[in-house]
């Protein structure tokens, strides 16, 4: 990848203020290579973000990547391009790391593929221990998977309370949630979610989750925010739409001369969420980012793409799923 030079003042990105008074930026950059890119890709974008004015990172042991983008964040400490504490950066808990005295252990790697010290924010990354290995198709199953458990998942969650009394991880979150999840889990916490990632884009907007998180102080940040176009195999089935496709976002676009990825992200930022897209062109992450920085959407825009809701899944998570179920809607307790 080359380095065109350009960047811009990362002190002029929007932010968003966290319920501890913490201002972050209000878009980040994800670093899930969608089973298409390789380690070395990714972090050559990481590399090329950082240069351009991205300070918040979406990050996952899963992702296979880690130690690859923790040679690149040491590697603009050093140069002084950016100094720690004016990064963002988060990590997930895998699936197979929720037993007994695993989240230290997991962190614990993930601190140290990432060269860190502390993390930012640190998340359960699905709310079930249903194991799969990367790269594998939709029919996969764990044996051993189960559904959602109240008493479970609190366990985990200690071991997260845990590791922010640490101070390992500034922050800890949820991800993949959902409200009747979230009633369950909320009123146990002892130290609450700061953030819940989920899946966001115009075709797929969860107003209820979305308000239900608002409405309690937690950040959200939506993944898939132009949809995904890239994403697996897996996570591909007959019927799903296409975000930038919508003619609600097309005709934005088109009155504005502008990309529809660039309204999609626009759409997200100024809905109140912190998207993360990914990109490995350098001409891509740069305009994800420059878009938000100017010529927002009119109050009249934000209501058309309202309009552009298909309720639309695109990670229906068919892997986790555990005998007996009757489909990938268990997951998410559909009423």
């Amino acid at each position: 990848m080359g380095d065109s030079g350009i960047s811009i003042d990362s002190k002029k990105v929007p932010h968003i203020r966290l319920s501890s008074g913490e201002e972050v930026p209000c878009m980040g950059m994800g670093t899930f290579g969608s089973d298409k890119y390789s380690p070395d890709e990714v972090s050559a974008a990481v590399a090329g973000a950082i240069r351009y004015g991205y300070r918040f990172f979406d990050c996952a042991s899963v992702y296979g990547n880690e130690n690859l983008i923790g040679k690149v964040f040491e590697e603009a400490f050093i140069s002084g391009i950016v100094k720690r504490e004016e990064l963002f950066i988060t990590s997930k808990l895998w699936n197979d790391m929720h037993g007994k005295g695993d989240v230290l252990l997991s962190l614990a790697k993930t601190l140290r593929d990432l060269r860190l010290e502390s993390i930012d924010l640190y998340f359960i990354h699905w709310p079930f221990p249903n194991y799969h290995a990367p790269g594998v198709g939709r029919d996969a199953r764990d044996p051993n998977s189960v559904p959602f458990s109240t008493e479970r998942f609190m366990a985990t969650w200690a071991q997260m309370e845990r590791i922010a009394d640490m101070g390992l991880a500034r922050y800890i979150g949820m991800s993949n949630m959902t409200i009747p999840k979230l009633e369950a889990v909320l009123p146990l916490c002892r130290i609450k979610p700061a953030f819940i990632e989920m899946e966001q884009h115009p075709s797929f907007q969860q107003p209820e989750l979305f308000e239900y998180c608002r409405g309690r102080g937690i950040v959200v940040i939506g993944y898939c925010p132009l949809g995904s176009p890239n994403r697996p195999e897996r996570d591909k089935t007959p019927g799903d739409v296409a975000d930038m496709d919508l003619p609600e976002v097309r005709a934005i676009a088109r009155a504005r001369g502008i990309h529809p990825a660039r309204v999609c992200l626009k759409w997200a930022v100024q809905r109140g969420s912190i998207p993360i897209p990914f990109s490995v062109h350098e001409k891509n992450y740069q305009a994800n980012l420059s878009c938000i920085m100017q010529d927002p959407l009119s109050e009249k825009e934000m209501e058309e793409m309202k309009k552009a809701e298909r309720n639309c899944r695109l990670v229906k998570g068919q892997v986790f799923l555990w005998a007996g179920a009757s489909g990938w809607e268990d997951l998410w307790d559909p009423v």
